[in-house]
């Protein structure tokens, strides 16, 4: 499953700091949560798509090792991306 270009395009321009970030914690965990549960969706039609799961688990756990960053350097910043990403309830 390939992204559309508009909608990561979005995505980069909502979290990014100034103009030509593309690559800061926030902005990859946005683009990760993105990827993530649009392979979310995919399981429940292909339940048994073992190798598409690996990857998935990798990207988990990337973003979480992102999230620690992100909270350990900038608390703020760490607690308006998880309510803008709607993450922890």
């Amino acid at each position: 499953m390939t992204q559309t270009l508009i909608p990561k395009q979005d995505q980069i321009k909502s979290f990014q700091r100034h103009q030509t970030d593309t690559g800061s914690s926030p902005v990859q965990i946005a683009l990760l949560t993105q990827r993530i549960n649009s392979l979310a969706q995919h399981f429940k039609s292909h339940k048994k798509d073992q190798h598409s799961r690996q990857g998935l688990l990798k990207m988990v756990s990337r973003r979480r090792r992102l999230l620690e960053y992100l909270k350990r350097h900038d608390e703020s910043r760490y607690r308006s991306l998880l309510d803008a990403l709607k993450l922890r309830k």
